[in-house]
């Protein structure tokens, strides 16, 4: 969490030096936000990349461990209803002549 916040303070403070480095250029309106966005972005990809990486490895680290618990969790949901069928076929009576008379189309 103190990673991520480190991160977009970094994010805000780089946009905010942009803009102002634009404004002292003469750029105003629509033109200096988009500039000191675009600007903002290329600097944090290249200034920030190690903070960036941290923070992927602590995402992914937590959703890989999400992701084996509920893979677990649908393995043992697939073994309980595997018994339940395998139970419910050992219970299933056999069928007597009458049955597969039945079964087979009329003529």
């Amino acid at each position: 969490m103190r990673t991520a916040l480190a991160y977009t303070s970094a994010r805000i403070l780089m946009f905010g030096v942009a803009v102002i480095a634009l404004y002292l250029a003469g750029a105003r309106g629509l033109l200096l936000l988009g500039l000191g966005l675009v600007i903002s972005a290329l600097a944090s990809y290249i200034l920030l990349n190690k903070q960036r990486q941290v923070i992927a490895d602590r995402l992914n680290g937590g959703l890989g461990r999400a992701g084996r618990k509920a893979g677990s969790r649908v393995t043992e949901l697939r073994e309980r209803l595997d018994e339940g069928t395998t139970a419910e076929d050992e219970e299933r009576p056999e069928a007597d002549g009458a049955d597969a008379a039945a079964d087979q189309p009329v003529r």
